[in-house]
């Protein structure tokens, strides 16, 4: 089983949207078993919290729910998590300070997965509009179909 964790600031908007989209496509793919997939903040405003409204009605359109509950990030998170996956680059700091030098876990900006943009960062819509959290969607598909086709590589190479 390969363990994902999607990581923004708050896990209200990005994370959990990266979240529900990866779990979505396993499903669809029929591996949803081979993944555990969660999410988390590196700040702790919204713990507890469900995901942005607009970042579920975003989802909802398309047939699926975010019924995630904000955490935040800690250390034991290396521990738990093959891939933990950043939204952008101050959050992959904020991450990198956390790392011991004995973590196995990859850590990876999200875009990395993004063959249009791959050294960019998925925007933060929380002070946008629907139309920002439509964009952010539209990244974390095509983003989240890359990651999983190179994750099922990894998982026929690896044997697990």
């Amino acid at each position: 089983m390969i363990k994902v964790l999607f990581v923004c600031l708050g896990n209200i908007c990005r994370s959990p949207l990266a979240e529900g989209v990866f779990r979505q496509k396993t499903i669809e793919q029929d591996v949803g078993h081979l993944f555990h997939v969660d999410s988390a903040g590196t700040a702790s405003y919204h713990i507890g919290a469900l995901p942005d409204e607009r970042s579920r009605a975003v989802v909802l359109k398309r047939g699926f729910e975010l019924t995630h509950k904000a955490r935040a990030f800690s250390a034991k998170d290396f521990s738990e998590f093959n891939y933990i996956i950043a939204m952008d680059k101050n959050n992959l700091n904020n991450i990198k300070r956390l790392m011991s030098d004995d973590t196995n876990s990859k850590v990876l900006l999200m875009r990395h997965f993004d063959m249009l943009a791959k050294d960019g960062e998925v925007p933060d819509p929380y002070y946008g509009d629907m139309k920002d959290f439509e964009h952010v969607y539209d990244i974390l598909n095509r983003s989240c179909e890359v990651m999983l086709g190179y994750l099922m590589d990894e998982l026929s190479t690896s044997g697990r």
